[in-house]
């Protein structure tokens, strides 16, 4: 999710997609007549939810997005490399990749101690609208895959959501990173429906990273696995046989609703579960988000930003203790 921009205004944006009834989950929408209600959760239904969230992450993910920044830290903390380290320790048994954002402020030191910690890394450097941050991010994301640092490398994140720079400003910073780092994969991050309406980026792409959000769409959380396929499926039709990565999916446990799609703790715990099994069985790399709450973010999202991890913003498992 976007670092500067609001999503609740921008998701609903182009959503062209249907649930399984052929139902859109249009910006001002709300949860549709006949969509499933979802079941009251009985204890029997509560013990096996629990079950089934403790099993999944103790088999681990394929990925997480991770970001350590600590409570009152956020974008303009310089991090230290006992707290990116303290950090991965937490999630490094149930995970197998991490995916940072940035390669500067310290951030840039997160690739290296993943690979110490055993894991793989997709390399983000963060492109905005300040050419010399830019600049910046693309120096540290080259030197970071020379030391060898980096299995996968993003040039930009949602960069054409937030219309922060012109498309061909972004595909010369593409450009210009594969043209430094021959023998790396380099993609692109944004939300899935981006790589339709800009099929320039999508060529320049070595790998499609997308971003499925259903909440963001609104989508009530019985149609949500379904709805987030949809937006891999058209990711995948335009990739032309380049490697697709869900590069970003999840749901918040608490929060303010947008429109049918609504926080909770069991909503949180069964689309992780969910998602989880389908990656599994249909062979899709995801990288989950996220890792850890992450407080600075209610600035930017409302509420529910704060609330999208794992881990709480202290680093304790959210869902382990089952529900009350």
């Amino acid at each position: 999710m976007s670092k500067s921009s609001n999503p609740a205004h921008q998701w609903g944006s182009d959503p062209a997609n249907a649930d399984a009834h052929g139902v859109l989950f249009t910006p001002g929408s709300t949860h549709p007549s006949h969509a499933p209600a979802l079941p009251v959760l009985t204890a029997t239904l509560r013990d096996a939810l629990s079950a089934a969230f403790k099993e999944t992450l103790r088999r681990g993910t394929h990925g997480l997005c991770f970001s350590p920044y600590l409570d009152g830290q956020g974008p303009g903390t310089q991090l230290g490399e006992a707290q990116i380290r303290a950090r991965l320790e937490i999630i490094k048994p149930y995970t197998r990749w991490v995916r940072s954002f940035s390669c500067t402020e310290g951030n840039e030191s997160i690739p290296r101690i993943a690979h110490e910690c055993g894991l793989k890394t997709l390399v983000g450097a963060w492109l905005g609208t300040d050419r010399d941050i830019n600049e910046r991010e693309m120096e540290g994301a080259i030197a970071v895959a020379r030391a060898g640092h980096a299995d996968l490398v993003a040039v930009g994140n949602e960069v054409m959501l937030r219309e922060d720079l012109s498309e061909d400003e972004l595909l010369a910073c593409i450009q210009r990173v594969k043209d430094a780092l021959p023998g790396v994969q380099v993609g692109y991050v944004d939300a899935y429906y981006l790589f339709e309406k800009h099929p320039r980026i999508t060529a320049a792409c070595d790998v499609l990273l997308t971003n499925c959000y259903p909440f963001w769409e609104g989508c009530p959380l019985d149609q949500a696995l379904a709805y987030m396929q949809n937006m891999v499926r058209r990711t995948t039709a335009v990739a032309a046989g380049k490697k697709v990565i869900v590069s970003e999916t999840g749901w918040p446990d608490k929060g303010t609703a947008f429109h049918g799609a609504v926080p909770s703790v069991a909503g949180a715990m069964r689309y992780f579960v969910d998602t989880c099994a389908w990656a599994q069985r249909d062979n899709v790399e995801v990288f989950y988000f996220a890792a850890f709450d992450e407080a600075w973010k209610v600035g930017a999202e409302g509420d529910v930003g704060a609330y999208w991890g794992l881990w709480d913003k202290d680093g304790q498992p959210k869902y382990l203790g089952g529900l009350a």
